[in-house]
């Protein structure tokens, strides 16, 4: 249900006060103005399906978020689904308690109470489930059962959906994390078109396949794909959440320089690729000593013209920032498309050739909101005044116990609708 608006959350800059001298004014900061918990409901309840759900309930919703058409309502959608990371004899294993999940689109309605109004599974040309399994071997990690005991098979169709928009023909488009990838997806939830990167060589699916993406793309950290996107007319922004890992995991991990793409929908094709330079972990998240692989995009909404804005975060500390891609270089078909192109742009230190997009802070979650939980991932725009997010609770996923039911973390899935002292446009 609603809870009360946060207004006191703000925190305003300190009042200056010197003799002989006129009291400084507060600097406006965003305040919260409301607060709502998605309700949890066993995973049965919303797929049939699923044989058992291991006392796992919904969640995981707020990897994306989206205006719908009336007011008070919004679009999420769920990554894979449930799924672990247990360190077993020595070596971390991804597991998938539930391997039947549907990743699934919902309309959530906070208009009167919150509800979930409309429940749509994705699924591919023969209509059953495409599933959050892993895709391939070598490129995906193998997947096992909830003890990470036993490998389960893969599936070319599985998708680890992680955004979601509406273009204005009703249909969804989302992105995935392990191509990474771009899915058409109609309005009930049949996926139309899957656009990944060239060379991936996807076989088997159970819908096209177009590898139309750069190539480039394929090279990115595990569970680091495409995150966050958004929609302007006819042109998607798509973002990898993770610097790639080029040439090496190493470079990668260090670096600050990730990849904003856009996407024609109208020739099928990328039309942009612009460098975004992330802030440095040391002053951006402390507590992470430095560590700067933790930094990540999680988010996109538009905001005018090729202005956009930007999740960018750790587990622990949000901002979000507007940049202007008109500003930025685009690199696409150039030099750093090539993985022979020494330095890479990952390795850059000097990024005056490239241009990254520039950027102001809009935001500092942690500072609107001390309460807010980690993982914040749904980014939306409701008005030039109005900014709403929403986390990911990873379904409430904590430890499950030697009957094989879950341990319930008690993260809640939360939307938050955010006042901003000034217009973004």
């Amino acid at each position: 249900m609603f809870r009360p608006a946060l207004a006191g959350l703000a925190l305003a800059a300190a009042t200056l006060a010197v003799p002989g001298t006129a009291t400084a004014k507060p600097a406006p900061a965003p305040v919260v103005v409301a607060d709502v918990t998605i309700p949890s409901i066993p995973l049965q309840e919303l797929q049939s399906s699923i044989a058992d759900d291991r006392g796992v309930k919904l969640g995981g919703i707020g990897s994306g978020l989206f205006p719908a058409s009336r007011s008070g309502e919004f679009w999420m959608v769920t990554d894979r689904g449930p799924n672990g990371q247990p360190t077993i004899a020595g070596e971390k294993r991804r597991t998938f308690p539930i391997p039947e999940f549907a990743p699934a689109i919902a309309r959530v309605s906070t208009r009167h109470r919150v509800e979930v109004k409309q429940w749509i599974p994705i699924t591919g040309r023969s209509g059953r489930p495409v599933t959050g399994m892993s895709n391939q071997a070598g490129h995906d990690e193998p997947p096992y059962t909830w003890d990470g005991l036993t490998k389960l098979g893969y599936n070319p169709s599985g998708v680890d959906t992680e955004d979601v928009v509406v273009d204005r023909h009703g249909d969804f488009w989302l992105v995935d994390e392990y191509g990474p990838s771009l899915l058409h997806v109609s309005s009930k939830g049949r996926v139309i078109a899957r656009y990944v990167p060239e060379g991936l060589n996807l076989t088997g699916a159970d819908y096209p396949v177009k590898d139309v993406l750069p190539g480039i793309l394929s090279l990115r950290p595990q569970n680091r794909g495409f995150e966050g996107l958004a929609i302007n007319g006819n042109t998607l922004y798509l973002a990898v959440q993770s610097p790639l890992q080029n040439p090496t995991k190493a470079v990668g991990d260090t670096s600050r320089t990730a990849r904003i793409l856009t996407f024609d929908l109208r020739r099928g094709r990328v039309t942009g690729e612009y460098a975004y330079r992330f802030e440095d972990i040391k002053t951006f998240d402390p507590s992470y000593n430095g560590d700067q692989s933790q930094m990540k995009i999680s988010g996109l909404a538009h905001v005018a013209g090729d202005r956009i804005l930007v999740d960018e975060r750790t587990d622990r500390v949000a901002h979000v920032y507007e940049i202007d891609l008109a500003k930025a270089e685009n690199l696409l078909g150039g030099r750093y498309d090539q993985t022979s192109t020494t330095p890479s742009l990952e390795a850059l230190t000097d990024l005056t050739q490239v241009r990254p997009a520039p950027k102001t802070l809009v935001a500092d979650l942690s500072k609107v909101a001390p309460t807010l939980p980690g993982k914040v991932e749904g980014l939306a725009v409701l008005d030039p005044k109005t900014i709403v997010v929403a986390n990911d609770n990873d379904f409430g996923l904590g430890e499950f116990g030697a009957d094989g039911r879950l341990v319930d973390s008690g993260v809640k899935s939360r939307i938050v609708t955010i006042r901003l002292p000034k217009p973004l446009h």
